[in-house]
Formats: C-alpha cells, sequence, structure tokens
C-alpha cells in the first residue's frame, strides 16, 4: 500500500520539531497517529527515517533525503488545488524580486520555482543584497516583494510584512562536545566555548548581542558567510554556533555529523517573511506571489 499525504504532512511536523510529542501538538492529534504514520513510512520505504533517543529524534541521511521530496509533493499537492480553485487568468507582466543572502538558499529557491510554473508568462528578476538596502529598493519603488527576516525591519512604518516562518535560535554542537549529553543547556554552560558566527542576515550580530546581553562576552573562533564553511567547522570540532533552526541540517558536506540542541532561557527567534512597500498597489503577478509563498506555509503548518 502506498503511502498518503496524511502520513507525509505527519512526517515533514516530526522532521521539523525533532518530537513526535510536539509533532502532535502542532498538528493537533494523537501521538500514536504520528508514530503509526511514521512507521508505515519506514516499512513501506524500506528505510529508517529517524534514530530514536532519550530526547526525541533525529533525522537520518535517508529520512533528510526523503524529507526534501516530501516536502515537494506536498507544495505541488497545494500548487494544483490552488491553481484548479482560484486562478481563472494567466498572468504576465513582470515581477521585481528581493533576497537576502540567507533567504535566497534557504527560502526563495524554492517558491520562485514553484511561482515560475504557476506563473510562465510573467519575466521575473530578482537580486540578492543586504536587508536594508532592499528596504531602500521597495520603499523606492524599485522592487515588488522583498524575502527576507521581516523580524530586523528597519521601517516598519512604510513597509507591510507577512511572516512565513518563525525560527528559534539553537546550539550546534559537534559529535563528542561535552553538552551533547547534557539533558538541560543554559547560556552558561558556554562558558570558554569557541563560537563560529556566521554574518550574513544579521546573524552573527544577533548571536553576539545575545551572548552580551546574557552576560556572556562570546570568544569567536571563526567568522564566515558561508552555511556550509559553519557545519563543516562544528562538524570537525572547530567551535559550536547559536544559528536559528531554518538553516540547520544534521550533515555538513563531508558527511560529518552535526548535533542541534535546545538553550534554555530568553532566547531570540527569527522571523522569516516576505515584506512590500505599505499604501502602493500590488500588480497581479506581485500578488499571486505573495498568495502563492502564503499557500507554502499553510502547507507546512497542517
Amino acid at each position: 500500500m502506498a503511502f498518503t499525504l496524511k502520513q507525509l504532512r505527519y512526517f515533514v511536523a516530526v522532521a521539523e520539531h525533532g518530537s513526535v510529542s510536539r509533532a502532535a501538538q502542532t498538528l493537533a492529534i494523537s501521538q500514536s497517529a504520528v508514530t503509526e504514520a511514521i512507521k508505515f513510512l519506514e516499512d513501506d520505504l524500506g528505510i529508517q527515517l529517524f534514530d530514536r533517543h532519550p530526547r526525541g529524534l533525529n533525522i537520518t541521511h535517508k529520512g533528510h533525503q526523503f524529507l526534501r521530496h516530501a516536502t515537494s509533493i506536498l507544495a505541488e499537492v497545494s500548487g494544483a488545488r490552488r491553481a484548479l480553485t482560484e486562478k481563472e487568468e494567466e498572468i504576465g507582466g513582470e515581477l521585481h524580486l528581493g533576497v537576502t543572502s540567507l533567504m535566497a538558499g534557504y527560502v526563495m529557491s524554492d517558491l520562485l520555482a514553484r511561482y515560475r510554473r504557476a506563473n510562465p508568462q510573467v519575466e521575473v528578476s530578482a537580486i540578492e543584497d543586504n536587508g536594508e538596502y532592499l528596504e531602500h529598493l521597495l520603499i523606492g519603488g524599485e522592487l515588488d516583494v522583498a524575502v527576507m527576516v521581516v523580524s530586523n525591519l528597519h521601517d516598519k512604518l512604510a513597509l507591510q510584512m507577512e511572516i512565513l516562518d518563525v525560527s528559534p535560535y539553537r546550539l550546534w554542537l559537534p559529535i563528542g562536545h561535552r553538552l551533547v549529553t547534557h539533558d538541560s543547556i543554559n547560556v552558561d554552560d558556554l562558558g570558554g566555548e569557541q563560537l563560529i558566527m556566521l554574518d550574513i542576515d544579521e546573524m552573527g550580530e544577533a548571536a553576539m548581542n545575545l551572548l552580551s546581553a546574557l552576560g556572556r562576552r562570546p570568544r569567536i573562533a571563526f567568522r564566515t558567510r558561508s552555511v556550509e564553511a559553519v557545519r563543516s567547522l562544528v562538524a570537525t570540532g572547530a567551535g559550536i554556533a547559536l544559528l536559528p533552526d531554518l538553516v540547520y541540517r544534521p550533515w555538513s558536506l563531508e558527511g560529518d555529523r552535526i548535533e542541534s540542541r535546545d538553550v534554555s532561557g530568553a532566547l531570540p527567534v527569527v522571523q522569516v517573511g516576505m515584506a512590500w512597500r505599505k499604501g502602493s498597489p500590488l500588480s497581479p503577478a506581485a500578488r499571486d506571489f505573495i498568495a502563492i509563498a502564503k499557500g507554502h506555509q499553510a502547507v507546512r503548518d497542517r
């Protein structure tokens, strides 16, 4: 028997939350229903999707590969339903998009692919830059929509925003690190640790401000604008990192494992979303981009 869309949604929820109980709470269903769905998928696919441990679940390498297919399938089904029920006329014209560096790799690529499939007659152009400059272009009318970290907006009075995802900060650790076995990690445990800083989309500044506000002077081992470099450095024991869960992947490019842990305390969250000029009429092409992005998030929230 083939797996169902409902089982795929349950699997995606568990992968995102790292826990059957948290996934069940988000989905508003019983934990047994989620557990049964995961077991069915593993039996049907003949692979182990998760490694079980006392604190929850870690997605396996095969599970991570299947996750990409699962999210794509759910997005395609949502897009097909939307195309049949909402769109009556083919949209044309131009769409000018902006995107920050982090969002280009983790959010925009998928959104843009689905938008182009839904609107082949729209001529799309996109530029990548820092958030402050993208705000300038939005206010000046040079961009229709920007995909960015909206929790860092400077001119909220001039811009309208839509939150697509909220991603908490988590601690990245190499296998064998002394904190991996801790049931609870707090900021005091990070004293003396070398930190790997990601300096894009204000991630490095946010982590520095966080630790400074909590009385911890960070010791910076390495600064980089590459997420893959952070993964490799953490995995090989060069340091630890505090980054939003959005960019976490359990393996480096070299195939080394990276652990991720919650840190107790008032850690900030990253709000990922879209922004456009407030009070300015949106073109049909821009309105449909916003609708597709919101529809994709609705699939992830089910």
